[in-house]
């Protein structure tokens, strides 16, 4: 009877063990390396399972295909497509579980896009867009000041800009899960305008005929010119900052027509031409005495041509060749003056020029003993070269003699190495020690008749 008893229980216990089996509950999560679903993906694989012993991961398209570890590490795939991740857990009561999953592997995305003027960027100014894109699925354009504003066609329509400066073209991509954008900026030429300056040659700016005049073109936004001139020559020209001479005295014009592929702008000015008087006028020239111009305070050199007055220290091989007139005041109280010329200033206290000039000098015509003679109330007088090309000048030795500080206003008479005659007015002489300084007009012939 014990016997009976001792076997229903044992085989009651053995079917309570049996129910109590653990069970297998399969459970993962994975995370995608930078959220970046574009191939080449990385994925990293997280086991939640609960109860089992023994696992097998099965990836398709990944890199490895097959894993029996309980966290696979990292699983690649290469290619685009959908992947199925399937786990199967089970433990040695026999559960078994299974967790299935599916994954999609994108293309790579790439946002690029390469801008195309229809013509040139002249306003206003056309462009249309090749997208360079892969990988997206829909596309946004921005056009910043473009008519039209906007666009979500993969290659948008010719995109206008009318308004000068820069404007932002972006493009945003995405493909469902990833976005990108790309910005880059066109720049609208400024509208087109049409400007021009202009000045005299250095010998002409006295705007006397012939005058040389020289252009400096300030348009903006043009790509041809076409310049037209009265009374000049050439009459018309092409080039971009011409040089033109008026040959004809009185109210001449100068036009410019400035022009781009999409616009027109004329501009005109006058520019009045003067008679030739063939005389150059310097009013309130200083000349210092010998001290002054070997301190370099104040020069005792005058050139014509380059119409500076220059010290000591600026004299050159270049300066002296062109240095027309010499002032020699031996001391601070004006005793003795003279005008020298500059290729005689051994007779002076200056250095000599190795390569000074000749001109002749009429320093007192009151001894002069000769023909030439010109009074301060004739001097005033002067409005072109007609008195001076009368004048003969003739060298003598009463003519080169000094003259002092007694006489104000005094006329000194010179012709040039070329040929040019002219006369100084000597107006002040000024005490300074020895920086003293004369101040002279000056007229002379702009050529030599």
């Amino acid at each position: 009877m014990r016997t009976i008893a001792y076997i229903t229980i044992l085989v009651l216990f053995w079917g309570c063990v049996k129910e109590e089996a653990i069970p297998v509950i399969v459970d993962f999560d994975l995370e995608v390396f930078n959220d970046d679903f574009s191939v080449p993906v990385q994925i990293v694989f997280f086991n939640r399972t609960n109860g089992a012993e023994n696992y097998e991961w099965r990836f398709t398209g990944g890199s490895p295909s097959r894993s029996i570890n309980r966290n696979p590490g990292v699983i690649v795939y290469e290619t685009p497509g959908v992947y199925y991740i399937e786990l199967i857990g089970t433990n040695q009561d026999g559960s078994r579980d299974a967790k299935i999953i599916e994954i999609r592997i994108d293309d790579p995305v790439e946002v690029d896009f390469e801008i195309q003027e229809t013509t040139d960027n002249f306003s206003p100014a056309s462009y249309t867009f090749v997208n360079r894109s892969a990988g997206a699925t829909s596309y946004l354009w921005l056009f910043e000041g473009g008519t039209p504003s906007e666009s979500t066609e993969r290659d948008p329509e010719e995109v206008v800009f009318t308004e000068p400066g820069e404007h932002s073209i972006t493009l945003t991509i995405t493909n469902g899960r990833e976005t990108y954008e790309l910005q880059k900026t066109i720049t609208v030429a400024p509208l087109l305008f049409a400007d021009f300056t202009y000045q005299p040659a250095f010998e002409d700016d006295d705007y006397q005929v012939p005058v040389q005049i020289e252009l400096e073109n300030n348009s903006i936004s043009a790509t041809s010119f076409q310049w037209s001139f009265s009374n000049a020559t050439p009459q018309t020209s092409n080039d971009e900052n011409p040089e033109v001479v008026f040959d004809q005295p009185g109210m001449q014009t100068i036009t410019l027509t400035a022009s781009n592929s999409k616009n027109i702008e004329v501009i005109t000015k006058t520019i009045e031409v003067f008679l030739n008087t063939n005389l150059r006028v310097f009013n309130d020239v200083r000349l210092g005495i010998n001290t002054a111009h070997t301190s370099n305070t104040v020069g005792s050199f005058f050139s014509i041509s380059n119409r500076l007055v220059y010290t000591s220290d600026e004299i050159t091989n270049e300066v002296e060749r062109s240095i027309d007139l010499v002032f020699f005041g031996l001391n601070e109280g004006f005793t003795r003056n003279r005008f020298v010329s500059p290729d005689q200033l051994s007779e002076t206290t200056f250095e000599p020029f190795q390569n000074g000039k000749r001109t002749r000098v009429i320093n007192s015509q009151e001894l002069c003993n000769c023909t030439a003679s010109l009074s301060v109330e004739q001097f005033d007088e002067i409005q072109d070269d007609t008195q001076l090309r009368n004048l003969v000048i003739t060298e003598t030795p009463g003519g080169l003699q000094s003259f002092d500080n007694q006489e104000v206003p005094r006329i000194v008479l010179f012709q040039t190495q070329e040929g040019r005659k002219g006369a100084i007015k000597i107006k002040q002489f000024v005490l300074d020690g020895q920086n003293s300084y004369i101040i002279v007009d000056i007229k002379v012939q702009k050529q030599g008749v």
